[in-house]
């Protein structure tokens, strides 16, 4: 009988296309990585007195076939060595309860050049934009990013200067603060479907 028959190619042809979605969707979904545990430093030094203060909470989007990224982090995450200096960080200059996140988003240039497959440490051009205090400003840097086994590690420091995300230092405090800071980015990201 034909209709049997039909039936069951039909049943096939439906199977195939159901595993080559799947496989579809984990070859892309295989692409992108990420971390929940990002580390973010600052650094001020001014004339009075040296300002470090850390956060591992940063989390981190990378789509690996784009270069496309994402890092965001709370800004109540950072931890200062005095209590105080946090707390002036959260209320006076950075206003966390109004601003609670700052968000990098950009794209690796050279993503093309990274083998996945091949454990090497690869020099990238980044660009983007990074929001700091409800400010959005452009970014360009240099980065380092590790790939070893699946983990692929980023590296990066640049400097941002506090005034352009319109954040004013008393000048009772001017001596204590730097008019820019160091920051420092590192993360170990892991494909996402793992």
């Amino acid at each position: 009988m034909m209709v049997p028959r039909i039936i069951e190619m039909k049943m096939k042809i439906v199977l195939v296309c159901l595993v080559l979605s799947v496989s579809l969707v984990t070859i892309s979904s295989g692409q992108k990585y990420y971390s929940k545990t990002g580390h973010i430093e600052f650094l001020s030094e001014a004339p009075m007195e040296t300002i470090k203060s850390i956060n591992d909470n940063g989390y981190v989007v990378l789509d690996a076939a784009t270069g496309y990224f994402e890092f965001s982090v709370l800004i109540k995450g950072f931890k200062f060595q005095k209590a105080l200096m946090e707390q002036h960080f959260n209320e006076s200059y950075l206003e966390s309860d109004l601003f609670p996140k700052a968000i990098s988003k950009g794209t690796i240039l050279n993503i093309a050049s990274i083998k996945l497959n091949v454990d090497k440490t690869y020099d990238v051009n980044i660009s983007g934009q990074i929001t700091i205090h409800g400010v959005t400003k452009p970014f360009k840097c240099v980065a380092k990013l590790t790939v070893k086994g699946k983990t692929i590690s980023a590296f990066t420091t640049f400097e941002l200067v506090i005034a352009d995300y319109g954040i004013q230092i008393p000048s009772v405090v001017r001596d204590n603060i730097s008019d820019k800071v160091k920051v420092s980015v590192s993360a170990d990201l892991l494909p996402m479907n793992q």
